[in-house]
């Protein structure tokens, strides 16, 4: 799927009105890097990946995503509706009792657009790079893309999966990392410092690119450039520099807004603060 740029920032903006909504609606959720990440992923849905609505697991022929940072299913659920996995009037449902939209992505609800459950951090990698190899010894000239979050690369998981890609020469891999800055217990230099996360990839051998990610344009580009550079025997990893809560301004660049949800004032003023030319559900 591939829409005209105008076009593209209305569905972001009203894939960040679903946001908030939705973790309103059930008083729980995490809406900072969900809207942190929203530029991201519609870049990635609707102009850059090949994927189908009419979903299959094996995603043959196709473009795959996996969301490893699985607690901002908000924008995940948001952005597969919007695409056309299901309907959107199945937002309403998220977090509640019997929804296939639980906070953290599963598999067992049979949702479409969701191939692994996600939430447990670390994990998502060591998927997409099985995923990476599956279609190479397949013949399958498609892509695997992911999504980490920074904090997430606190755990060991992270690295061996980055010694192992380069190893392998899986080549077939673009890999993001949400370079907010920001984690649940406040910024990530205090929490745990990443220290320079260009070389640190590098030094892994991977092909490390970086990118605004609040920004429609660069990260397409990015994305493309990135897709040009795949097959030519290195893993890719892009850094994408983003800002948590970013569309409503008393969310941005926050750690309290990681998985704190907006009362009846604060969604007003951010439904006020984002406006679109889409219909709402």
């Amino acid at each position: 799927m591939s829409i005209e740029i105008n076009n593209l920032q209305d569905i972001a903006t009203q894939v960040r009105r679903d946001i908030v909504r939705m973790v309103h609606q059930c008083q729980s959720g995490h809406p900072g890097g969900s809207l942190g990440c929203t530029d991201y992923l519609v870049a990635l849905y609707f102009h850059v990946m090949n994927h189908k609505p009419e979903f299959n697991m094996d995603g043959k022929g196709e473009d795959l995503f996996f969301l490893s940072n699985g607690h901002i299913s908000p924008v995940f659920y948001s952005v597969l509706a919007r695409s056309g996995y299901f309907d959107v009037a199945e937002l309403a449902t998220f977090r509640k009792l019997n929804s296939r939209l639980q906070g953290h992505p599963t598999t067992h609800e049979g949702l479409p657009g969701v191939r692994i459950a996600s939430g447990s951090l670390g994990q998502g990698m060591s998927v997409a790079i099985g995923a990476a190899q599956a279609k190479k010894l397949n013949g399958d000239k498609s892509l695997v893309f992911s999504l980490h979050g920074d904090g997430e690369l606190q755990e060991g998981q992270i690295w061996e999966a980055a010694m192992y890609a380069p190893h392998n020469k899986v080549d077939n891999l673009i890999s993001t990392i949400d370079f907010n800055g920001q984690q649940i217990d406040g910024p990530t230099e205090k929490v745990l410092s990443l220290g320079n996360l260009r070389a640190k990839w590098e030094a892994f051998g991977w092909d490390v690119m970086e990118a605004d990610g609040n920004d429609l344009q660069n990260i397409i580009a990015a994305l493309e450039e990135a897709k040009s550079r795949a097959f030519q025997g290195k893993p890719i990893m892009i850094l994408m520099k983003t800002n948590m809560g970013h569309g409503v301004d008393f969310m941005m660049g926050s750690h309290k807004w990681h998985g704190v949800a907006p009362n009846d004032e604060q969604l007003q003023q951010a439904l006020d603060q984002l406006q679109s030319s889409l219909a709402d559900y």
